[in-house]
């Protein structure tokens, strides 16, 4: 029977994982077992609850805020290690480009255990965009075996890069797995009733690049297109970041318009998501959802690793300059023929079969 661990420990990553945790579990012969780090203490268990994926180790990662990288690196190796040594998989499973992916796969390095890299071969070619997110998926290519590339354009990426193309696999991404099982025709949610008929804005921003006055300008872009339009609300499921928070809070909590609520449900987040008129975000899955569900995204970044959909029309990068996200946000609003040129579902990202052609693979190759 084959040992495998899945490592992972952030929300955007158990999405991600959980689907695949599942299939391998429906596999014979396989033992699939889930070590959560706890990176995203607050926001994780009910991602794991959504998908009745019941971690066989968690580790205790409450010393370490989100600021200090060097420490929650350490914690996790350290962690990790002893996971590793106590289980004794045959190979392990890193998603993404968290700390928790660099130091599993780095665990996994100095242990010896075979590391498989889900949603490999994302790039911008900027380590300071996303930061420090690009040196982690980079550095993680560099320890893993099996490359699961979500997209062509990830595989060609690691190609250049000189990976074995026997060791690189276009199998989809996992989040398109997961969007497949939450979002419902019949669906009810106090922030859709709050919406009512208005046209909805959905708002995520928790970047560490953007902290700041980045995301000030972004928020207050937000802030004036809803103003000036009567029938336009936005909801911001507030990162529990305190950086964040603050920020939202000082630009958002007196506006009637804006909604700022708790980090949502993952079938609440899709959900509104699927209703909502357009999204503003500098998250890199959100990009991914939105455009499977045909929802035009303003990614307020200055790069993203996510090219397919800006060459679909579905994505636009606008930065974080306040004068260019209203402009890019007022453009969507007003003017219904450029509202319908990125209004449209693409299928860049997958088919909602990637977890099966990963557990295929892992289990046809040595």
């Amino acid at each position: 029977m084959k040992k495998i661990l899945l490592i992972f420990g952030t929300r955007p990553e158990a999405v991600k994982m959980c689907p695949l945790a599942l299939e391998l579990r429906r596999r014979q012969d396989v033992q699939a077992l889930v070590c959560v780090t706890n990176q995203h203490r607050e926001i994780l268990p009910p991602v794991l609850d959504a998908f009745h994926v019941t971690p066989d180790v968690s580790l205790d990662l409450s010393e370490h805020g989100p600021d200090d990288l060097t420490g929650l690196t350490a914690a996790l190796l350290e962690g990790i290690r002893g996971v590793l040594d106590h289980l004794k998989p045959d190979l392990a499973l890193v998603q993404g480009d968290t700390a928790t992916t660099f130091a599993g796969a780095l665990a996994c390095f100095y242990a010896h255990v075979p590391v498989g890299h889900v949603e490999a071969g994302l790039r911008t070619y900027d380590m300071t965009r996303p930061w420090p997110e690009e040196f982690y998926r980079r550095a993680a290519t560099l320890m893993a075996r099996w490359h699961f590339a979500p997209t062509e354009q990830a595989r060609d990426n690691l190609l250049r890069e000189g990976v074995d193309p026997a060791r690189v696999f276009v199998t989809g991404n996992t989040v398109i797995d997961a969007l497949r099982t939450t979002v419902q025709d019949n669906y009810v949610n106090p922030v859709l009733t709050w919406a009512g008929s208005d046209r909805l804005l959905l708002v995520t921003a928790h970047r560490r690049e953007n902290l700041g006055p980045p995301m000030e300008r972004v928020l207050l872009a937000v802030r004036r297109a809803v103003e000036e339009r009567p029938d336009v609300k936005a909801v911001y499921p507030m990162h529990p970041n305190p950086a964040v928070r603050r920020t939202a809070q000082a630009v958002l909590a007196d506006c009637e318009r804006v909604l700022l609520t708790e980090p949502m449900a993952l079938a609440d987040f899709h959900n509104v998501m699927a209703r909502s008129f357009c999204l503003v975000t500098d998250s890199g899955g959100v990009q991914e959802e939105a455009a499977s569900l045909g929802k035009p995204v303003l990614v307020a970044r200055d790069a993203t690793e996510r090219p397919e959909g800006v060459a679909a029309g579905t994505l636009q990068v606008v930065g974080t300059d306040e004068k260019e996200v209203y402009r890019a946000l007022s453009r969507l609003l007003d003017d219904p023929s450029a509202y319908a040129k990125m209004a449209h579902a693409i299928a860049a990202y997958g088919d909602g079969s990637a977890s099966r052609r990963i557990a295929d693979i892992l289990l046809e190759k040595p």
